[in-house]
């Protein structure tokens, strides 16, 4: 184990052992992490920084040979693991150890329920909750780099430092305000394997655009998508090196038969033309005839008559106010397109479950069912 002034750096298989025979004593912990991706498809892991009441440390994976120990507590589900934006490293965890942690708790998530903006980042979250502002000078350090100096090792673990104090802060205020409890559901989903794994044959889902293609078209993008995520995989390069999403959906759309035709879409490169173009086409011939898979009703996007775009707008404004009378951001109650959702007849949107129900989804659907009074009294609007 080195030292960057108090800050011990975990760069030994001893030293790790003895911080995590500390950490399995705790009943929390914060961590984050460090990590590239820009060159691969599975990101490579720099650091891990973790942090208790009274333990900060700065582990350096990229010198370790075995990171058993620590997989071993992040793994345990009588420790919470407390994060910021805690989706990117739980696809890390998810990628080394095949599993997911729990129990975990999101400060992100949570800062919604204080009122704070959705996706407030870590420095916001840090200076409203705590009044320090964190300098962003080390922002794009290459973390791969060795040797780490005393100022970025300091960076590293202002991380973990701030984000112990502020979950602290996070669980009283929101014991005091009777949430606590609300936040159950939401961090348990963190948890689901499925968001993490990415499988070839969904891969088309994440493509933005989808929702405007139909027939052979929506056929031709989920196979070159499931073909794009397979190679990617296999190769461990970033799936834009091989198509981007723009690419997918322009061969999609123009499905062409010929080499030349491949090499007219535009932001096809000539070395993926010359060294995938017969397996592209292929797949554009055999999609042809294929059946797609159906969009999810969720990507569905029914153009709305004005009457019914009017009602959206209502719908939003009710959903402003519940989060106004409750302090909340509104954005934590449900977005635009879930109550579209709504108001098309499906009720599987996270506005009708749990505590987002009592809050405002049984307003909306008093709304929807004519039993809502929604007028100006005192120049404000209200509900009844």
């Amino acid at each position: 184990m080195t030292t960057a002034r108090d800050i011990p750096f975990i760069d030994s298989q001893a030293a790790l052992e003895d911080l995590c025979a500390v950490l399995s004593q705790a009943s929390w912990f914060a961590i984050d992490t460090e990590f590239l991706r820009e060159k691969t498809y599975y990101p490579i892991l720099c650091l891990v920084q973790v942090a208790t009441p009274d333990v900060v440390a700065c582990i350096d994976p990229l010198s370790l040979d075995d990171m058993t120990p620590l997989l071993d507590v992040i793994y345990d589900s009588g420790i919470t693991k407390v994060m910021h934006a805690a989706r990117q490293d739980m696809e890390i965890f998810y990628h080394m150890r095949g599993a997911v942690p729990a129990p975990v708790f999101d400060t992100q998530i949570a800062a919604l329920l204080l009122g704070l903006p959705d996706q407030v980042g870590y420095g916001g979250l840090v200076q409203e909750l705590l009044g320090v502002r964190l300098h962003k000078l080390h922002s794009r350090t290459d973390w791969s780099q060795r040797p780490l100096d005393d100022a970025q090792i300091h960076y590293a673990a202002d991380d973990v430092i701030y984000l112990a104090q502020a979950y602290e802060l996070i669980q009283e205020k929101l014991r005091e305000a009777g949430r606590l409890d609300w936040l159950t559901g939401d961090l348990r989903a963190l948890s689901d394997p499925a968001l993490y794994a990415a499988h070839p044959e969904s891969a088309w889902l994440r493509v933005k655009g989808t929702n405007k293609l139909s027939g052979a078209a929506l056929a031709t993008l989920q196979a070159l998508a499931a073909w794009r995520e397979e190679k990617a995989q296999a190769s461990d390069r970033p799936r834009g090196w091989l198509l981007r999403d723009d690419v997918l959906l322009d061969i999609a759309r123009h499905r062409p038969s010929t080499p030349a035709s491949l090499g007219k879409i535009r932001g096809l490169h000539e070395n993926i033309v010359r060294k995938y173009g017969r397996e592209l086409l292929a797949l554009v011939a055999k999609a042809a005839d294929t059946a797609p898979a159906p969009l999810p009703r969720t990507k569905l996007r029914q153009r709305l008559t004005p009457s019914q775009d009017a009602a959206v707008d209502v719908m939003q404004a009710v959903v402003r106010l519940v989060g106004e009378e409750n302090r909340i951001n509104p954005s934590v109650l449900a977005n635009r397109n879930q109550l579209e959702q709504l108001l098309l007849g499906n009720t599987d949107v996270p506005v009708l479950q749990g505590w987002r129900r009592q809050l405002a989804g049984d307003r909306l659907q008093g709304f929807l069912d004519g039993k809502l009074n929604i007028r100006m009294s005192g120049g404000e609007l209200s509900i009844t």
